[in-house]
């Protein structure tokens, strides 16, 4: 009884778990830098070049993204528990010790004490152990295919967030450019007013001009905030752990169009982590359908026992078992069937809904690439016009404001171009995304300013 017991101390002992402290944890999410010697270590063992001069590019950025996202470490967790089920499903079922004392109080006699003992073992037949296991083992799988489909949409998220600030940024040059060219045609139409070369409604025109270009520089400044956080929520740091970080979008600018994405269509639908982990959910789903028709059968528990009953030894041996007289296990299986053809409805859907993502992202390709060709022409036409109008207004030809018109509409243009390459990006990141195979190359090197936008 005692070595019983001290078994029974030894199988319960366990550590404490930690408590939950809201406000130590806020902290150290807070504390979260790009500068941990921990997070540098990960980036060398990852293959990944150390950040020079704290300039960080795509690749180092989702890396960074991977190496402690909360999204990454809850399915981390939901893995672990997976495999403990799994572990648990493997195990054999304890036997049960049983003891009965009892004291006849009518025999005054010593061996008035009866005493009972019994173990009960539970066996298991039918394969249901196996099938326990098998469904086990299956959501494991799935839960690791889950692992891998979060860190690509962790990727996505940085992606998009980095190609956001990009050109967040790029929208506030363009937009102070046209902004300071608005206030000196304004300005100059105000002196031409006062000499009665033009009327009042041509100087309201450009005043309204010249308030809406300020409105677009803070609009523009509001988005390049917008999307700082942005980037620092995917990456799961805080925004300040941005100050006096140089990002480098080179990778934005390579990305080029995968030569057989046709191909890439074929193994997206049968190879993208999320495939793989519907497919073993559906295997899990064979599985309980399995355990369930096993149950059907009876299960059987032996328990040897021995009594001593005043004075006599007596030995027995019973056998239990589950009768199923009245159902025949037929809910419980027919629930398991249902659930099964839910998880075949469900990876059907699943691969319809990847058709569409990669039908979509190439046809958004396939539009904004003929509407950057569009941007790129106009673009063009227009800087050789305003480099026209330079050299004539040089030669005292044209005036002052006909100039500044001309490199406003260069302006408008560059950001129009802007406007219909990163619509290009972000169809080439939803491919991604519905590929996943990377399309964004790491390293390339990045221009500053406008010359950074070009391909």
């Amino acid at each position: 009884m005692v070595v019983l017991v001290s078994l029974l101390a030894n199988g319960c002992a366990s550590l404490p778990a930690p408590p939950l402290k809201p406000g130590v944890s806020a902290a150290s999410l807070d504390a979260r830098s790009l500068d941990d010697p921990q997070l540098l270590a990960f980036l060398a063992a990852s293959g990944a070049t150390k950040p020079v001069a704290r300039r960080w590019d795509l690749r180092s950025l989702t890396l960074a993204a991977v190496y402690r996202h909360p999204d990454l470490e809850v399915a981390d967790a939901r893995l672990a528990v997976a495999r403990a089920a799994a572990r648990t499903a493997k195990q054999r079922a304890n036997p049960i010790f049983n003891l009965t004392p009892q004291f006849n109080t009518s025999n005054a006699n010593p061996t008035a004490w009866t005493i009972g003992t019994a173990i009960t073992l539970l066996v298991d037949l039918f394969g249901k152990r196996e099938a326990r296991t098998a469904e086990a083992q299956a959501l494991a799988e799935a839960a690791q295919f889950d692992v891998a489909t979060a860190s690509w949409q962790v990727r996505g998220r940085v992606r998009a967030a980095l190609l956001n600030l990009w050109s967040a940024q790029l929208r506030v040059t363009f937009a102070s450019e046209r902004r300071d060219l608005q206030a000196h045609l304004s300005a100059l139409v105000e002196r031409r007013l006062a000499v009665g070369e033009v009327s009042a409604l041509d100087l309201a025109r450009e005043r309204a001009s010249r308030d809406t270009a300020v409105l677009a520089v803070t609009d523009a400044i509001r988005d390049v905030a917008d999307a700082r956080v942005m980037l620092a929520t995917a990456v799961g740091i805080s925004v300040l752990a941005l100050d006096g970080v140089t990002l480098d979008f080179g990778s934005l600018n390579g990305a080029r169009l995968p030569l057989d994405p046709v191909a890439l269509r074929r193994a997206a639908l049968t190879t993208r982590s999320d495939i793989q982990a519907s497919l073993a959910r559906y295997s899990a789903a064979q599985a309980t359908v399995a355990l369930q028709q096993a149950n059907r059968l009876p299960g059987f528990a032996i328990g040897p026992g021995y009594q001593y009953d005043q004075g006599q030894n007596k030995f027995s041996l019973s056998v239990q078992s589950d009768l199923p007289l009245f159902n025949a296990n037929g809910g419980p299986i027919g629930e398991a069937e249902a659930k099964r053809r839910e998880a075949s409805a469900s990876f059907t859907a699943l691969q319809a809904q990847i058709i569409g993502e990669i039908d979509r992202a190439l046809a958004a390709y396939a539009t904004a690439t003929d509407s950057l060709a569009a941007a790129d022409r106009l673009a063009a036409q227009q800087a050789e016009r305003k480099e026209r109008n330079a050299r004539v207004f040089r030669a005292g030809a044209l005036d002052r404001v006909t100039l500044l018109t001309g490199e406003i509409e260069f302006t408008g243009g560059r950001a129009s171009q802007l406007q219909a390459l990163v619509a290009q990006r972000s169809a080439l990141g939803q491919l991604e995304d519905a590929l996943h195979v990377p399309i964004f190359t790491p390293a390339l090197p990045a221009a500053p300013g406008y010359d950074g936008m070009m391909r």
